[in-house]
């Protein structure tokens, strides 16, 4: 893009050139006129900066009632202005003069259902008159703006819950729900495993089908829930998405490698969370379990204390391989459980806890919950963030559909029209209408923000070509879980460095396909792949376009690929090395050529391409590269000790005999990511 006119730049990013003039001016850019030029650096980060609020912004204009400009009058229809009070459905209908029975029927035609009167988004405003040709502009009085402020619905949702907790004696006790945390290697899958297999409440044939990220088993008539976290502690934002909604935590110590830096994480993680903690000792059946050790490890690097030392740490000695105690810590479960009085709101109103959402080759977009209060039924309408839907189906932890779910029961939500976010609380609502009517003012509130990010001040801008000089590595995400996805992208982020920035081009869940080969194409990316594979079309087209894919199961060994990518980027470390030491012998001074030094070489070597230090009695009186490099007549481009050579300094006649000299050599050495990473976190700290 060529440098542009301000009332050029204007008419590509659809503004009035007052406007724009008025924030290049708030945005620190020197502009005399609507004539004035703008380069071409700052023209293209401005479309960048643009490009997405005007590709969201809404054709309803917030404005202070002024007047519209006589050229626009003369190209369009007057814009009908509208006010709070004119966002019903039958006003509505008044003000841009198309019948309100004519909107409802075109709309079932498109397959959404409007009532008579209803309440109406600006955003559902929009899309009705854009149906009709029909400009609008939103007026706002003077003073009111705080007062067009929406209120998201979904707090209005939470406060309604607030209350009703305060009124305790309605509250009933419910199924505790335990997440299991600790170091990899410790055995937390064993134990969760062990669990399973000997006290699912209710055994099929082939043991679980469906694998929903929790589970329930039955201990002396009383249940427990159980969220099966994923094993790799990287993700570290699923388990601590886990410890929210969990009630007690049961953290697993090896007996023969004592607290590791992992059981550092997760304990922090179920602290912040503000949940008990047992301990479970796993592998006492190891021939080099220390127990005792490890309590005392319990201690001084978390400061848990257990109870036999007189703290108030449950501490429950294990083995999940063949099962030792882990009935005793089932039994210490529900008496931590009966402690904390854990409770619930029995009937209505219900919400649930997203542990998991993913897109289900047969069920489509799914959330794997557990319900936090209520009943969940089938035909409930939910709503999840800016997503809703009808629960179609409830798939329990066994497989088995089931028509309703009790606090604290596991289950998969069928019935979302779109995927919901894993970090969502899914509320019940009465009806679709409410449904839709929350999802809406959710989408217009996030719309309202977005185009607050027209505000950029000229540091940011600033900052954006700066950018433009750092390394950059492009990569291409797909997982198999919105979780995992957002997991990693969280630990890809970590190794972000002042030198290489890394920037994810594209990130979803599924397998990767033609598409996501195209983008890597165009964009020169790596697409990496967890849990997910290539399909054969993509496979090939990624041979044929130079893409490289890697797909990985664990994400230990993505990290550590990707880890090795980003230090092959980064600029190696000048690293000096000595290589020999000497003596100038002689000075000869050549015509029209200068001093020449004849040396002897006492230890080592001198390379041509190297670099020299001159001490004169002790003190240093040059440093810097050689010129020339002689054997005899010969020139050459290394002499070891006990040569002698002829050497020509660069820029440097002023020597005499007995000088001594240091020869070295500057060695690149390629960097580490990891002591970068601590570097700057520290001076970040600092």
């Amino acid at each position: 893009m060529a440098r542009l006119r301000v009332y050029e730049l204007a008419k590509q990013l659809d503004m009035d050139t007052k406007e724009l003039l008025h924030e290049l001016e708030e945005l620190g850019i020197e502009v005399k006129s609507h004539m004035s030029y703008i380069d071409e650096e700052t023209v293209n980060i401005l479309l960048e900066i643009y490009k997405e609020t005007l590709d969201e912004e809404e054709d309803v204009t917030l404005t202070k009632s002024k007047e519209p400009t006589k050229e626009k009058v003369e190209a369009k229809k007057p814009p009908v202005h509208i006010t709070e009070e004119d966002l019903k459905l039958d006003k509505f209908a008044e003000k841009i003069k198309v019948p309100q029975n004519r909107i409802i029927q075109d709309f079932f035609m498109k397959g959404e259902v409007l009532r008579p009167g209803q309440q109406i988004s600006v955003s559902l405003a929009k899309k009705i008159a854009k149906m009709y040709d029909v400009r609008l502009t939103f007026e706002e009085e003077e003073g009111k703006e705080e007062q067009v402020k929406l209120e998201n619905p979904l707090d209005e949702l939470k406060r309604q819950f607030e209350i009703l907790y305060q009124d305790k004696e309605k509250l009933v006790p419910r199924p505790p729900v335990v997440t299991v945390m600790g170091h990899v290697d410790h055995g937390k899958t064993t134990l969760l495993d062990y669990i399973r297999k000997t006290r699912v409440a209710e055994k099929e044939e082939g043991g679980i089908t469906q694998s929903i990220g929790a589970y329930q088993v039955v201990v002396n008539g009383k249940k427990i829930t159980f969220i099966d976290t994923p094993g790799h502690e990287v993700f570290t934002e699923m388990r601590a998405r886990g410890a929210q909604a969990t009630d007690i935590v049961v953290l697993v110590v090896a007996a023969d490698d004592g607290v590791m830096p992992q059981t550092i994480e997760a304990y922090n993680h179920a602290k912040s969370a503000n949940v008990p903690i047992i301990v479970a000792i796993n592998k006492i059946d190891k021939p080099n379990a220390n127990i005792e050790l490890t309590k005392q490890d319990l201690v001084t690097k978390l400061n848990l204390i257990p109870e036999e030392w007189g703290g108030d740490t449950i501490v429950v000695p294990i083995s999940a391989r063949n099962g030792t105690n882990v009935d005793t810590l089932l039994e210490m479960i529900l008496l931590v459980a009966e402690m904390q009085d854990i409770r619930c709101i029995p009937e209505w109103p219900v919400r649930a806890v997203t542990i998991e959402t993913r897109l289900d080759k047969g069920y489509g977009p799914v959330a794997n919950a557990i319900v936090k209060d209520g009943v969940l039924k089938v035909g409930d309408y939910v709503v999840a963030g800016k997503v809703y839907g009808k629960v179609k189906a409830l798939i329990d932890d066994k497989g088995k559909r089931i028509n309703s779910a009790e606090p604290s029961t596991p289950v998969m939500i069928v019935g979302f029209e779109e995927l919901p976010d894993p970090h969502s609380i899914i509320y019940v609502v009465e009806s679709k209408e409410k449904a839709v009517e929350t999802v809406e003012k959710v989408r217009e509130i996030e719309a309202r923000e977005l185009r607050k990010k027209r505000q950029i001040k000229l540091e940011e801008i600033l900052k954006k070509m700066q950018e433009g000089e750092k390394k950059e590595l492009r990569l291409i995400l797909k997982a198999d879980t919105v979780g995992s996805l957002q997991a990693l992208q969280n630990a890809i982020s970590k190794l972000r460095t002042n030198e290489i920035d890394i920037d994810i081009v594209h990130a979803a869940v599924g397998a990767i396909n033609t598409s996501d080969v195209m983008l890597a194409s165009a964009s020169e990316a790596i697409i990496l792949g967890f849990r997910v594979k290539a399909d054969s079309q993509a496979s090939k087209l990624a041979e044929s376009e130079g893409v490289q894919i890697k797909t990985y199961t664990i994400i230990y060994k993505l990290l550590e690929d990707l880890k090795a990518a980003l230090e092959g980027m980064l600029e190696p470390e000048e690293v000096e090395e000595k290589t020999g030491t000497g003596e100038i012998k002689k000075v000869f001074k050549i015509h029209k050529y200068g001093n020449v030094a004849g040396v002897q070489v006492y230890d080592g070597y001198v390379e041509k391409s190297g670099f020299v230090r001159i001490y004169r009695n002790g003190a240093l009186v040059f440093e810097g590269k050689i010129e020339s490099l002689k054997h005899y007549q010969q020139d050459v481009s290394k002499v070891s000790a006990p040569q002698e050579c002829g050497i020509k300094f660069q820029n440097f006649d002023d020597i005499k005999e007995g000088d001594e000299l240091e020869f070295y050599i500057i060695k690149k050495v390629p960097r580490k990511l990891t002591a970068l990473v601590e570097d700057s976190e520290s001076s970040t700290q600092e």
